[in-house]
């Protein structure tokens, strides 16, 4: 819990800052179209979440993936993946991380 960094991520009206170009059409959906810069900065390693996106979409278990990076005081940004799980998919969080740490 780091409230300074978590103000620099989310803003007063609670938006989540993640770089990223969307909008939300007339029926409430949300549409990622773009993002605006490429690369995450892990410890010093410039990480693309392109890359990320297509290991997690080699999971037979996944339908769909889009990573973000998310501020971190120690690490400068750390990747985030939201994931769709396919239909009957049985997989579970640790196990997705488990499959990407041996990518």
């Amino acid at each position: 819990n780091d409230p300074e960094a978590t103000s620099r991520t989310i803003d007063k009206e609670g938006w989540l800052h993640t770089g990223d170009i969307g909008y939300i059409d007339d029926d409430d959906e949300l549409f990622i179209v773009d993002r605006l810069k490429e690369l995450i900065k892990y410890k010093g390693f410039q990480v693309a979440p392109a890359e990320l996106e297509a290991l997690l979409l080699a999971h037979p278990e996944i339908s769909d993936a889009a990573v973000v990076g998310m501020k971190d005081e120690d690490a400068g940004e750390v990747p985030v993946a939201f994931v769709m799980k396919s239909e009957k998919s049985q997989a579970t969080e640790d196990e997705i991380k488990q499959y990407i740490s041996k990518q």
